[in-house]
C-alpha cells in the first residue's frame, strides 16, 4: 500500500570512459609538476652549489660550520677537515658541515 515497486533501470551508455579517467588525472599531474617547480628543483640546485662549495674549499678559508661556530679551515682531509676556531683550538669536522665560507678578514 504505502510502499511502491521499484523497477531496474538500465544502465546508460558508456561513452567517453577514456576521457573521463583521463581528465581525473589532469589535477594529479598539475600538482605534481608544480611541486616540482616549486620544491624540488630549487632543493636540487642548493644541493649543487653546496657540493660545490666543499669542494672548493681551501686551506685557509674562513667558514662558518652547522653549529653556528666561526673558523679557519687548518688541514683539509678527503671528508674532514680542521677548523681553527682560537689560537691552539681546532675542531675536527666533516666536510657537509661547513654551512658558509666567509669573505676574507671576517674572522679574526
Amino acid at each position: 500500500m504505502f510502499i511502491s515497486q521499484a523497477f531496474a533501470q538500465t544502465a546508460p551508455a558508456a561513452s567517453g570512459g577514456a576521457e573521463s579517467s583521463l581528465l581525473s588525472l589532469l589535477p594529479l599531474v598539475l600538482m605534481f609538476v608544480v611541486l616540482y617547480f616549486i620544491m624540488i628543483r630549487p632543493q636540487m640546485k642548493r644541493q649543487k652549489e653546496h657540493k660545490a662549495m666543499i669542494e672548493a674549499l681551501g686551506k685557509g678559508d674562513e667558514v662558518v660550520i652547522s653549529g653556528g661556530v666561526l673558523g679557519r679551515v687548518s688541514k683539509l682531509g678527503d671528508s674532514y677537515l680542521h677548523v681553527e676556531v682560537a689560537n691552539g683550538v681546532e675542531l675536527q669536522v666533516q666536510r657537509a658541515a661547513v654551512v658558509q665560507v666567509l669573505p676574507k678578514g671576517t674572522f679574526k
